[in-house]
């Protein structure tokens, strides 16, 4: 905007000189109109009247011998007072010999102080009668090219003024301006320069570790952002569709490509907690990818590493962290296969391109170590220090056979900022072709000069520099080549090509970068990784998603967003932890041992759906001296669990002591690495020891062995009664058998003396003077006793109620003794 100058406070000594002459001159009544000026000023503050002057648009922004030009705009009183006689100049300033000569012009492009140039007048302006204000009025002039005067070929200043009057000020006066430049080369120049314009097709990171259980592993994504940027309208479809009528070099992220690829299929949408909802746009990134294989058909295409790591952060943050360098390496391996599965085209994978251009040895170091032997630089970083008047060509040795393609600052940048604004980006446009053709004019040497804007252009810059190279390709002083041959290019002896130290990197880049801690949970990551693909019996469906997740944590997409890089990182590991967590062994609770030997069964149970293998399950007695596991204190065996099955796996144990002892299961895999967390329980020892099994089996003889002597003199006792029974009987002999006569059972006198005790002699032989006599009768005793206690039988005959006889029994007759 371009503010009105001295519309009041002190008068100037320049205009109370005027007023002095004024009075002399125009006698009384001009005095009078004069002298109000004074006493109106105190109403308004110090330039608070002002006029800003919007340029839309410049076409063509590069004219030609020959050409119309026309500037279109809208002029803007954004003051308290109107303007009258208000009228839109168009003006041609000084040619501008240096590039620093069109810096220093653009930071004053609306200073009503600076030099104004030469108006062209004529039929050559608009007119406005009155402009109120807050009032804003669109113009448009058209004018021959021939009729601005334009000398020799170069860039000249060229301006839009707004002039009129105000109320304060009532004479004609220039209220606002806005200058730009006009490039002008009216014919072919007798050397070109070759320009390579990088077109970079960068996102950052949607698509999570987390795939679908299923065989074809759904991808998930942390949101549907992406389908926003490649639907019609979004910033990815803007960027191909202008790119794909350019002359320019394409530079790719893969991962975009993987993302969008994934897209054309079934895909997951992350929702709260661990919900996703179905992804809708396949229809979206098909017609995308068609779109970008034919506009890179014929076209050179640079792939980047996978996801587009932040080169500076590895190298100041990463390198000291183990293994932080092979994840770059396998970033740039996995580059050239996606671009060429996805595009069908045969990417260049030899260039290396650190945030903004900006390079320290550590930075060179680290992007060439993944193969690439070219790193794209700027002008800025590597700064020119051999005094040249010029500028050189991109291509420079830095040393160890890798080239430093330096891209120019100046171009590079000239489409950053906020061009939303169709005043901005005409700006923008007409200042980056003013530097260009400045360069160009240098000297009369060809060089090769590299623009790399920055990665992820919003729409509205895209537009601009589109509009740029549109200009620049129909220009008379710049040729289109591509990247490599831009590389290749001859390098100008008095270039810089000493890279600049560490101390010299920007520190507002360096705060922007990922911390070391990233790169040790990203290590912490892979370490785990690596532990828990051995036991796969289908690795590829977990080592290919966290691989390319791993490369995602790295991306230079994250600078500026932390939080949100730490919150990826740790939903990249948590969710290895519960695939992980998916093989595990089952608690248990207290195991009793009763016996000498047993077998304790530990279960392992896996949730994947494919199967693990390679692991040993080992189980560890804390107190080996009271129980042995497999004849040790500890046992392996090997496990192999089919996908969404448990297994038993059974230890065989020996105990040598009662009591409580800890066992400890833990898996490991066959290199010997700690697999899941440990799983301890009690066995409780209830298993008899070798002495008491001693003192029981002594018990047991004896038992045996008095059992034995029972019987032999039971045996004995009945030899000696049968020996006995074949004697005399006396008693017999000397008692009549006749009923009533004492002896005989009906006798009562015979009942009670078969009752009465037995008298003692020396001739009985169950009498206590013959020990053997009387144990035999306790013997027989005890096997009457049992078998009165045994229940009867309907087999058995029925039972002697009688008093026992002491005759001998007849022949068939059960004897109870």
């Amino acid at each position: 905007m371009a503010e009105a100058a001295d519309f009041q406070g002190t008068p100037s000594p320049a205009r109370r000189w005027l007023r002095r002459t004024g009075a002399l001159l125009a006698g009384a009544p001009l005095l009078a109109g004069l002298m109000q000026l004074p006493a109106a000023a105190p109403a308004q503050a110090a330039g608070s009247d002002t006029v800003s002057v919007a340029l839309d648009s410049l076409s063509p922004s590069a004219p030609g011998d020959g050409d119309t030009l026309t500037v279109s705009g809208t002029v803007t009183n954004n003051g308290k007072q109107a303007v009258t006689d208000a009228h839109v100049d168009l003006r041609v300033g000084s040619l501008l010999g240096t590039r620093s000569e069109i810096d220093a012009a653009a930071r004053h492009s609306d200073d009503l102080q600076s030099s104004l140039g030469t108006e062209v007048g004529g039929k050559y302006t608009e007119d406005f009668n009155s402009l109120g204000p807050g009032v804003a009025e669109h113009f448009s002039i058209s004018v021959p090219v021939d009729k601005l005067d334009l000398g020799q070929d170069g860039v000249y200043q060229f301006g839009v003024s707004l002039s009129g009057k105000t109320s304060a000020q009532q004479w004609d006066q220039v209220l606002g301006i806005q200058r730009t430049f006009l490039p002008w080369q009216s014919s072919e120049a007798d050397t070109k320069t070759k320009t390579t314009y990088l077109w970079p097709l960068i996102s950052t990171v949607h698509v999570t570790a987390k795939t679908g259980a299923g065989e074809l592993q759904t991808p998930v994504f942390e949101n549907d952002d992406l389908a926003k940027e490649i639907s019609s309208g979004g910033r990815l479809a803007q960027m191909l569709a202008l790119g794909k009528d350019l002359d320019v070099t394409w530079v790719i992220d893969p991962d975009l490509l993987a993302s969008v690829d994934a897209m054309t299929r079934n895909y997951r949408i992350q929702s709260t907690g661990t919900t996703t909802t179905a992804g809708t746009h396949q229809a979206v990134a098909k017609q995308f990818l068609a779109d970008l294989q034919d506009a890179v058909a014929d076209k050179e295409v640079v792939a980047l590493p996978f996801a587009d790591p932040d080169l500076a952060s590895l190298a100041h943050n990463g390198t000291t962290v183990t293994g932080s360098l092979s994840h770059l390496k396998d970033a740039t391996d996995v580059a050239a296969t996606t671009v060429k599965t996805v595009l069908h085209v045969t990417p260049s994978t030899d260039f290396a391109w650190p945030v903004d251009g900006a390079v320290d040895p550590s930075i060179i170091k680290v992007a060439t170590s993944a193969g690439a032997d070219k790193v794209i630089a700027r002008s800025d970083s590597l700064q020119e220090t051999g005094g040249l008047t010029y500028t050189p060509s991109a291509a420079r040795p830095v040393g160890g056979g890798t080239t430093a393609v330096v891209a120019d600052a100046r171009l590079s940048t000239a489409f950053e900022g906020d061009l939303t604004s169709a005043d901005s980006a005409t700006l923008a446009v007409q200042q980056f072709l003013a530097q260009s053709l400045a360069l160009n004019t240098q000297t009369g040497k060809q060089r090769s000069i590299v623009v790399a804007p920055q990665r992820m252009p919003s729409t509205s810059q895209a537009q601009a520099m589109a509009t740029a190279i549109t200009a620049l390709q129909d220009s008379n002083w710049s040729q289109s080549q591509d990247l490599a041959a831009a590389a290749k290019a001859k390098p100008d002896p008095g270039a810089t090509t000493k890279i600049p130290s560490s101390s010299a990197y920007p520190s507002s880049l360096r705060r922007r970068e990922l911390p070391r801690t990233a790169f040790e949970q990203i290590a912490r990551t892979q370490d785990k990784l690596d532990n828990f693909q051995v036991i796969l019996t289908d690795e590829s469906r977990v080592v290919t998603p966290f691989g390319r997740a791993i490369n995602r944590e790295m991306s230079t997409s994250w600078r500026g967003r932390g939080s949100e890089a730490d919150s990826f990182r740790t939903s990249v590991e948590s969710w290895l932890d519960d695939l992980i967590g998916q093989v595990k062994l089952i608690d248990k609770s207290e195991t009793k041992l009763s016996g000498r030997s047993a077998t304790i069964p530990v279960t392992v149970q896996n949730n994947l759906v494919q199967g693990v293998d390679h692991l040993v399950l080992r189980l560890t007695s804390t107190m080996p001296t009271r129980l042995e596991i497999g004849g040790k204190p500890y046992y392996e065996q090997p496990v192999e669990v089919s996908g969404g099955h448990s297994q038993s796996v059974k230890f065989s144990t020996s105990a040598n002591a009662n009591g409580r002892v800890e066992v400890t299961a833990q898996l490991y895999t066959e290199d010997g690495q700690e697999y899941g967390a440990p799983v301890r329980f009690d066995v409780k020892v209830t298993e008899v020891t070798p002495t008491v099994m001693l003192v029981i089996g002594g018990g047991v003889l004896l038992l045996v062995l008095a059992g034995f002597r029972m019987y032999t003199q039971r045996k004995r006792a009945a030899a000696r009664r049968a020996e006995e029974d074949d004697g005399p009987d006396e008693a017999g002999k000397d008692t009549p058998d006749t009923p009533g006569a004492p002896g005989t059972p009906e006798s009562p006198g015979a009942a009670e003396a078969s009752h009465a005790p037995e008298t003692k002699n020396s001739d009985d032989a169950d009498g206590p003077g013959n020990p053997a006599a009387q144990g035999d009768r306790l013997q027989q005793e005890s096997v009457a006793r049992s078998r009165a206690d045994d229940p009867e039988q309907p087999s058995d005959p029925a039972p002697d109620t009688a008093p026992e006889s002491a005759d001998p029994s007849e022949t068939g007759e059960r004897v109870d003794r």
